[in-house]
């Protein structure tokens, strides 16, 4: 399963996934409850549980940047889109629990 993921998506360090999710399409596939507890700014919440409905929303012709709290979801999220003719899927190194960059939080 590991070096499957390894080829579908592409593992960013922090410093990589902040230079490039700016021109890309950034999702958090986590639950809304921890969308809404602190998520980098921009993110669009698509949680895992409703990406397979929600799909139609994700474009195909830009770079997807997902991350979850530590990547398990975000691998299983790669996994589906893959499977659905995504191509340019990219993760957060260590999920949410690692950034230091800049989150939002909702009030």
């Amino acid at each position: 399963m590991f070096i499957y993921q390894r080829r579908i998506l592409t593992t960013l360090t922090e410093d990589e996934f902040r230079a490039g999710y700016r021109k890309a399409q950034l999702i958090d596939v986590r639950e809304q409850k921890e969308y809404e507890g602190g998520h980098i700014l921009g993110a669009r919440n698509i949680p895992l549980s409703q990406l397979k409905m929600r799909m139609k929303e994700v474009r195909s012709d830009q770079p997807i940047y997902i991350y979850c709290q530590n990547t398990l979801r975000s691998g299983r999220a790669a996994n589906m889109l893959k499977r659905k003719g995504y191509n340019q899927l990219y993760q957060l190194k260590g999920g949410f629990k690692q950034w230091g960059g800049k989150i939002r939080t909702k009030n």
